[in-house]
């Protein structure tokens, strides 16, 4: 199976990526190999409790999966996450169900932080600051996303690339969950992004990701909502990283409705891309 890759083997900063092809490459789970293409990421600077005794030792692999009254879903994810996972992340937004009490129950090691602000941005950027890992994957706590699909990430974080992101459209991904209005929106958002960066991306707002946490400074999150997806995407392509795209199947949601609403939200997703576009690259060590 060939791979393509978004950055190549000489990512430029600030302006897309050529489209290169790999050959066949082994996870390290060994299982097949999947298509790439992606950019990178970054915190924020207030501190946020947590909820061990002691400060753990470095690890090489943190899944950071911020949630909120998600008790039905978080146990069917901790449950399949994968054994190159060394610590897990539980971001709490707050939640006023058992989310917390479940995730203790059904994966004990289980490191929870509780979140400093509202919105998913907030969390993930609580979690990528609390993350002792080399290696750093984020994912959602809905079901939505199978923690199966973790080995491939890592496989190309592996194998040279710094930021690796899932995508529903291209061959060997897709969704179950996405609306047609999401779909037309998500596509008009991506128009706009390959056009003014000229990349060759497949999918912008899609929250499975991987990342090299040495560039965690390099790409600047601020954001606090779902913008902050393709914050990371603008922010790692201006850096100039080395992004892989791999296929991924999102799932319908297990339980609950989702805390997205489409226009609100599209909405500030635009402006983050029209705003980024002037903004001046946060140059990193691959594109000096």
């Amino acid at each position: 199976m060939t791979t393509s890759a978004v950055g190549g083997a000489t990512p430029r900063a600030g302006n897309g990526a050529d489209v290169r092809t790999l050959g066949d490459l082994t996870p390290r789970n060994g299982s097949p190999s999947l298509a790439p293409s992606a950019n990178g990421a970054h915190p924020s600077p207030d501190a946020a409790p947590v909820r061990s005794a002691a400060a753990p030792a470095p690890v090489g692999v943190s899944l950071v999966i911020p949630a909120r009254n998600e008790a039905r879903n978080i146990g069917w994810v901790l449950e399949q996450i994968p054994d190159c996972v060394d610590e897990v992340l539980l971001v709490d937004g707050g939640s006023r169900d058992s989310t917390v009490l479940m995730a203790e129950r059904t994966l004990p090691h289980v490191r929870v932080v509780t979140q400093d602000g509202p919105g998913k941005g907030n969390a993930l950027r609580t979690g990528f600051r609390h993350a002792t890992g080399e290696l750093v994957v984020m994912m959602d706590a809905d079901g939505s996303m199978s923690p199966a699909e973790i080995p491939h990430y890592l496989h190309f974080l592996d194998n040279g690339y710094d930021f690796v992101k899932g995508s529903r459209f291209i061959a060997g991904g897709g969704s179950l969950d996405i609306t047609a209005l999401r779909r037309a929106g998500n596509l008009a958002l991506l128009t706009a992004v390959r056009s003014l960066y000229h990349t060759t991306i497949t999918d912008l707002c899609y929250g499975f990701c991987a990342f090299r946490r040495v560039f965690l400074d390099h790409l600047d999150l601020r954001s606090d909502g779902f913008e902050i997806e393709t914050e990371m995407v603008l922010h790692a392509l201006k850096a100039g990283l080395r992004i892989a795209e791999v296929p991924s199947l999102e799932l319908p949601r297990r339980s609950g409705r989702s805390n997205l609403h489409t226009f609100r939200d599209g909405a500030r997703v635009l402006n983050v891309v029209l705003q980024e576009r002037k903004r001046p690259a946060t140059q990193s060590p691959r594109s000096r």
